[in-house]
């Protein structure tokens, strides 16, 4: 076990379980204390106690960030029980400090580092979002005037706005050109003229009722040009390069969510009642259960993909890390949907035994950053797809193994290299190469009925894959109006369901040849891969198999088992108190 995954089960075991009614830390007061709007005290004392900010600070300065994808699983824990938690406490740190560690200076870096080492916070403030609503439309603008810097305006909706010490603000100046219009600012509060910064209200939210959403106003303040990041005008490029480090935690932030919100549902599926029958009984509700574990696991193939990608395949991770933070929240809000329809009226319950996934559904959509997240994130797909069209799709190498290897080491992680548009799509060559060896009988264990349904399924996506490379090749590169089409929205979405199943088959293909003691048994199994594949395909409307009733059967053993042994809904199946 690495030092990382000791640290991972060191604090998922200091919360507690969830369900114990005299845990300080248990559903009962962390529903008490979102009920209040406030953060529990006594779960910010046990994170300062595991110096959780280190994780969000690169090793070279002195804290634990060696590995994206360790990133991810070790915010599971918090997410599991709290967004509120996890979001206000240190991720929030994390994405305000990610332009920072993307562009700033040996000092900017330091001095970054020591305030989240010291156990101070960092804040964001964003620039206007297009086509936002008024609770994110305000700015602050940047001028320049004798001896440095002036920065004016005011934000509404910055987390940890009054708790924060350090600020990274975008900052707009009028007048700058087209695409050099932003600038971004490194501020240490504590160095601000205490009458040019001005907290203001504090606004409610539906969703994590306990997160501080806050706002500032700043007042002809003077700040020293060495507080920008990069270079002035660098905001807009800063900000996507950003996103190319946050994306990829998106997938698991929201599944750690949907987990105690499926652990909740299985609970209540399983009782028996007073006629000895259970809700399992019932073929849809074993439907529901199956298509929520199903979709946590592609959700956590696509978060492995793209936080390992960007040490592995720093040049073509971008499409990846947008797909990833697109189809999570999509996927967990419509299965929350269905989940919500086993409980009934025990949905809306804010407290007890099923409080927690009312919770949970409320926090989502404030996890995954989003509507307009969302669209930002289809965006930054859409100008991708038609060199891929034509110069990647059944023509890259497939990548390394390692992209699928969660107990594999990774090269060193260097913010320098990941770009904004990739140059390939070797991750759809895995689903290419899987179905040729599918075809040819491939690696072994998929044979009869299943193995049937898995090669079936398998060369249906990579017929979809053909599809869109036609439907891309024939769209002129740059074209931004054809891009900006319905159309072509609907096409992205496409891709990234192909996408998915690419990563379920590359996770379960180096299932077979893991070293002994890191073979899963199930995931080795075909059973999942095939029933994940089912559910993609049926999603995209292409023709279907024999519904493939073993495997199912075989995932939903498996809920009940994770269920009853107390382990995580994801590839890992860490044990839980």
């Amino acid at each position: 076990m690495t030092p990382a995954e000791e640290r991972i089960n060191a604090l998922e075991q200091a919360f507690g379980a969830l369900d114990d009614p005299a845990n300080p830390l248990g559903a009962d007061a962390l529903l008490a204390a979102d009920a209040a709007g406030e953060v529990l005290p006594e779960a910010e004392k046990l994170l300062d106690e595991h110096a959780f900010n280190a994780e969000f600070v690169p090793a070279d300065l002195g804290g634990r960030l060696e590995r994206m994808d360790m990133l991810g699983r070790i915010l599971r824990p918090v997410f599991r029980r709290d967004a509120s938690l996890g979001f206000g406490y240190g991720l929030n740190c994390f994405f305000a400090a990610t332009p920072v560690w993307t562009a700033g200076n040996s000092d900017q870096r330091s001095h970054a580092a020591r305030l989240l080492l010291g156990g101070r916070r960092i804040a964001v403030a964003r620039h206007e979002v297009a086509h936002g609503n008024d609770f994110v439309r305000d700015e602050f603008t940047l001028t320049t005037v004798p001896g440095g810097l002036r920065l004016d305006g005011s934000k509404s909706a910055i987390a940890n706005a009054s708790r924060a010490t350090g600020l990274v603000v975008f900052a707009r100046t009028p007048g700058a050109a087209r695409g050099r219009s932003h600038s971004v600012l490194l501020l240490d509060r504590d160095e601000l003229p205490a009458d040019r910064v001005e907290d203001l209200a504090r606004r409610t939210t539906t969703g994590m009722r306990s997160a501080e959403f806050g706002g500032l106003r700043i007042n002809e303040c003077l700040v020293p040009r060495s507080a920008v990041l990069g270079e002035q005008g660098d905001g807009y490029e800063l900000s996507l390069r950003s996103s190319l480090l946050i994306r990829g935690l998106i997938p698991s932030i929201v599944l750690a969510g949907a987990d105690t919100a499926l652990r909740t549902v299985a609970r209540f599926a399983v009782r028996t009642r007073s006629d000895g029958r259970s809700s399992l009984d019932v073929q849809h509700v074993r439907d529901v259960l199956t298509g929520g574990f199903l979709d946590l696991l592609l959700i956590d193939c696509l978060a492995l993909v793209a936080t390992r990608a960007l040490h592995l395949l720093p040049r073509q991770m971008s499409a990846y890390a947008a797909a990833a933070a697109y189809l999570a929240p999509k996927l967990v809000a419509e299965s929350m949907d269905e989940m919500a329809a086993v409980l009934g009226e025990k949905s809306f319950t804010e407290d007890g035994a099923y409080g927690m996934f009312q919770k949970q559904r409320r926090d989502l959509p404030v996890t995954s950053l989003g509507h307009a997240g969302s669209a930002g994130r289809q965006v930054s797909i859409l100008p991708q797809l038609p060199y891929f069209a034509r110069h990647a799709w059944f023509a890259d190498p497939q990548p390394p193994a390692g992209l699928f290897r969660p107990h594999e080491a990774l090269p060193a992680l260097d913010l320098s290299q990941p770009v904004l548009l990739g140059d390939g799509d070797p991750l759809a060559a895995t689903l290419v190469a899987a179905s040729d060896q599918l075809e040819s009988a491939g690696p072994p264990g998929p044979d009869g009925s299943a193995g049937h349904a898995l090669r079936f399924l398998a060369r249906s996506l990579t017929g979809e894959l053909a599809d869109l490379k036609k439907a891309f090749e024939v769209l002129p590169l740059g074209d931004r109006e054809a891009l900006a089409s319905p159309h072509s929205f609907g096409l992205a979405d496409r891709y990234t369901l192909v996408l998915a199943a690419a990563a379920c088959l590359g996770v379960w293909r180096e299932q077979q040849s893991a070293p002994a003691d890191r073979v899963d048994s199930f995931l080795a199994d075909s059973a999942w891969t095939t029933a994940v594949l089912y559910r993609l395909v049926r999603r995209l409307g292409l023709p279907l198999p024999d519904r493939p009733g073993a495997c199912e059967r075989r995932v939903l053993d498996e809920i009940v088992a994770r269920l009853h042994n107390r382990r995580s809904y994801d590839l890992y199946g860490s044990p839980l108190p």
